[in-house]
């Protein structure tokens, strides 16, 4: 008897002890971190990023900028750990992420709006559209949505009145146009192979396409869709958040965003 009362009172010592442990690596974690990782895509994110780097770094940190070239890993990473913080998505992106994976994500500062524009090799004016057009437009949910009423905006046709809505949704096509959902990441690939393409302006630039001068039509800077910095829930009040909130909403940051990007790129702090 006396054995099994030891054996008890040991494991819960010992559950006692790891319990501590918990704790104190937690505080530590939020307290006292000084090397942080964010996840980007390459333009503009990893840009302003690496730009600002020394800023961040003057507050006490060391920042490396982990680069990404779709839309799914650097909120698995983000959610994994492997990344501490991500900028490349908008906030309704991001929710839409949570709700089909089971992340735990928060939007901490709206810093950019990297405006979705149309693209073509093949003609110079969207009125020149043919008939039974090929229309290329990001797969995931939100972006693909956020094209397609983009689209609705030029008149090519008429959707039905739903806040987010796929090809399945057109209600009226009169010039019997085609859409094609393709990985954001590949729509500049796939640009000479369709009559338009509607790209973010992230995927745009590395492919030496400018959204400024570029575009057949494109979004106003009053667009919802702005480019947010996210966390993991429970570390957006974290004082490193704060801080690289601050660096990338910063005079400086603002300054660089708008002589680097001319217009291609917006800032909305």
């Amino acid at each position: 008897m006396k054995k099994i009362l030891t054996l008890v009172l040991t494991a819960a010592l010992a559950l006692s002890l790891a319990g501590c442990g918990k704790k104190e690596q937690s505080v530590k974690k939020d307290d006292n971190k000084t090397s942080i990782v964010v996840g980007a895509t390459l333009k503009p994110a990893g840009e302003v990023l690496n730009y600002l780097k020394s800023d961040f770094e003057a507050k006490g940190y060391k920042l490396e900028v982990k680069i990404f070239d779709d839309y799914v890993a650097p909120n698995t990473a983000l959610e994994e750990g492997s990344v501490d913080a991500n900028l490349f998505q908008h906030e309704p992106y991001l929710l839409k992420f949570n709700q089909d994976h089971g992340t735990n994500l928060v939007a901490v500062k709206k810093i950019y709006l990297p405006p979705l524009g149309a693209y073509s090799k093949k003609i110079k004016d969207i009125k020149d559209l043919k008939n039974k057009a090929v229309i290329a437009v990001p797969s995931d949910a939100t972006n693909e949505s956020r094209a397609l009423k983009l689209l609705e905006a030029q008149g090519i046709f008429k959707l039905k009145q739903k806040d987010l809505v796929t090809k399945v949704d057109i209600a009226e096509n009169t010039k019997n146009v085609e859409i094609q959902e393709v990985d954001a990441a590949q729509l500049p690939r796939v640009l000479q192979d369709v009559d338009v393409a509607i790209i973010n302006a992230s995927y745009a630039l590395p492919a030496g396409l400018d959204p400024k001068k570029d575009t057949l039509f494109s979004e106003s800077k009053d667009s919802p869709y702005a480019n947010v910095l996210a966390t993991k829930k429970g570390n957006e009040n974290a004082k490193w958040v704060k801080d690289l909130s601050d660096v990338l909403t910063s005079d400086k940051a603002k300054k660089y965003i708008e002589e680097q990007y001319k217009g291609s790129i917006l800032p909305v702090f």
